[in-house]
């Protein structure tokens, strides 16, 4: 097994390997974990527990993760003198699945965010939200049961890219005079200026992903999330690349809306999934109005962020939204809502979202049984009001429990 300075390799568990172009999962993984920065120390050990509990459930004790702490953020800094250490980098690429609590982006140090360079440098290009109402959470919409999408979205390029430059900069100034002089542009000199790029080859492995996981768990429809009437040919290209894999990809299990229209009068053929399109100001309304008629998003970088807070929104905000960026094998799950070191330390936070991002980690393993029982389990600890501060002050009679209580109820849901 490879060797690391500072982190301790457990003494037990094996890696998980690629072989034949699939994972090979064993029966006892070695997961690395990122704490996290903020409420990270409260709720990550007793997710664990929850993950721990249902694997040992499920299997009669006969799979078990082997968890190995790595480090970025705070705990990075006091270990490696920096935010962000090159062994974490290699744990995550060796051991290939990996899950992390929130993160805080520090003021100095070169990074844009902690959680974007994760993304960029181990290649993880599809970033997957799952939103789904869970009974019983407020929610501010009248029919939040109606809300059952999965998105997924861009996570390399875009203008989270990071090609910008500032105002007045050298660079800003070079190449505005560039445009302006060589394509007839009128760009202000005082402005600052960013580049957007969207490619064929990261739009196509997103949206083939995407095509797969609809095939995979049986889902009806793929939408395609651009401003194409305006960027034709970045978020135009996206549109019309998508459509590109699907048709020679997927030939034989895709309809576009087009020939739903055309060939079938308007009725999808079963078995077949809709390829569709929507504008990305209107799917806005659309996730709002009609969110039964959409079922996966793929989405360039910007419009997914936007949309991956929004659709959460609608089913009870971020605590209880789990998410994971996915490569070709390697695999980060995470918390998708912020630090909040206002609550760090005093045991209050909802650890929902790290757990059912480990739901997510336990898909991905191929241990669905252990990840329905944790899902399961949850949603019934929410239905009998038993819940964090966050929900027990929106909801009528609800019993408000700590993080850790909360955990134990979900285990003694099991």
């Amino acid at each position: 097994m490879k060797k690391f300075k500072k982190l301790n390799l457990p003494s037990t568990g094996e890696k998980i390997e690629v072989v034949k172009n699939k994972l090979k999962i064993p029966n006892q993984p070695i997961i690395p974990f990122i704490e996290g920065d903020g409420i990270g120390k409260d709720i990550t050990k007793v997710s664990q527990k929850v993950l721990d509990s249902a694997v040992s459930k499920a299997y009669d004790g006969q799979k078990k993760i082997i968890w190995l702490e790595i480090f970025a953020g705070e705990k990075a800094y006091n270990l490696y003198k920096e935010y962000l250490p090159q062994e974490t980098i290699q744990a995550i690429k060796h051991f290939i699945v990996a899950i992390k609590g929130p993160l805080t982006t520090p003021v100095a140090g070169g990074y844009r965010s902690l959680n974007v360079t994760l993304r960029q440098v181990l290649n993880l290009y599809a970033c997957i939200r799952p939103v789904k109402y869970i009974p019983g959470v407020p929610a501010p919409v009248k029919h939040p049961e109606e809300m059952d999408i999965v998105i997924f979205r861009e996570n390399t390029e875009d203008v989270y890219a990071g090609l910008e430059w500032p105002k007045g900069s050298k660079e800003a100034k070079k190449l505005i005079s560039f445009l302006n002089k060589n394509f007839k542009t009128k760009v202000p000199l005082d402005s600052g200026i960013g580049i957007k790029p969207i490619s064929v080859t990261a739009t196509k492995r997103l949206v083939r992903k995407a095509i797969f996981y609809a095939l995979e768990y049986n889902r009806p429809t793929v939408t395609l999330i651009h401003k194409g009437n305006i960027m034709k040919y970045t978020e135009g290209a996206f549109r019309d690349w998508g459509y590109e894999v699907a048709k020679k990809e997927f030939r034989e299990k895709i309809v576009t809306e087009d020939e739903v229209e055309k060939k079938y009068g308007g009725v999808k053929p079963e078995g077949k999934i809709l390829i569709n399109d929507r504008i990305a100001d209107n799917i806005f309304q659309q996730i709002l109005i009609r969110p039964k008629d959409y079922s996966v998003l793929t989405a360039p970088n910007l419009n997914g962020d936007y949309l991956s807070d929004a659709t959460a929104a609608q089913v009870g905000g971020l605590g209880l939204a789990p998410g994971a960026n996915i490569g070709d094998f390697t695999a980060l799950f995470e918390a998708t809502h912020g630090t909040a070191p206002k609550y760090a330390g005093q045991n209050m936070a909802n650890p929902s979202s790290l757990i059912l991002s480990g739901v997510m980690m336990l898909e991905y393993l191929g241990w669905k049984e252990a990840a329905d029982l944790v899902r399961k389990s949850l949603e019934e600890t929410i239905r009998q009001k038993k819940v964090t501060y966050d929900l027990e002050r929106m909801m009528d009679g609800a019993t408000r429990l700590s993080t850790s209580e909360f955990c134990d109820a979900i285990i003694e849901n099991m």
